[in-house]
């Protein structure tokens, strides 16, 4: 499986977005995009649904060694096949995460301030989502930290931080100079037109800032 360290484009495969029946097809373009990452993100979805769900992204992630990640629902680990899950402030602990998955397993966790970001790494987060950073249309209700935090947090925390909320295309070069080293998108990629072309841009971008820096 692909390291966390060299994980620059994190994509969410969120059915809010993608119909189930769809999330396969879609997971395999992101990946062939160039998707380090893949979360399943799939709210208010009965659990045995996730789980078959979860199955059946994993037999496309697998081969290329893509982690799969499951947001949520860090007991389902102890059944299904995936690398890990993510959990949010108001969800379990890290700690709580990996006694419900029952094995070793990625936990990622969600923050929204430099704060909360120190608490996840000292509870032992595998890697941190900072955001949002500008409105976004997947979490409407959640207000932008904006992108002045990014060097602080990055000071701060020695774990992967990926970058997230209403990150897209069109502003990925902000986000990039204002000290962000990898991004989570969501919208971006899955309301594109070609899915698979939208990934390869924002990797390119990613991979040049990488190489610049």
């Amino acid at each position: 499986m692909k390291d966390l360290q060299e994980c620059l484009l994190y994509a969410i495969v969120d059915l809010g977005y993608v119909e189930p029946a769809r999330a396969a097809d879609v997971t395999h373009q992101l990946i062939q995009g160039g998707a380090d990452l893949i979360q399943l993100r799939a709210k208010g979805v009965a659990s045995k649904e996730v789980a078959a769900l979860v199955t059946e992204l994993h037999a496309v992630t697998q081969p290329p060694g893509i982690p799969l990640i499951l947001n949520d629902y860090p007991e389902l680990l102890a059944e299904v096949e995936a690398e890990g899950c993510h959990v949010g402030q108001d969800d379990a602990s890290v700690a709580e995460a990996r006694h419900r998955a029952g094995r070793e397993c990625i936990v990622g966790k969600s923050t929204h301030s430099p704060g909360q970001a120190v608490r996840a790494f000292q509870e032992g987060a595998d890697y941190i989502g900072f955001g949002p950073l500008f409105a976004t249309p997947t979490k409407p209700e959640a207000k932008p930290i904006g992108l002045s935090d990014l060097p602080t947090v990055h000071a701060a925390v020695n774990i992967p931080i990926f970058g997230i909320g209403g990150v897209k295309l069109s502003n990925l070069e902000e986000v990039l100079s204002a000290g962000a080293r990898r991004v989570c998108i969501v919208s971006d990629l899955l309301q594109a037109p070609n899915i698979l072309e939208k990934a390869r841009s924002l990797k390119a971008v990613l991979r040049g800032a990488e190489i610049g820096g």
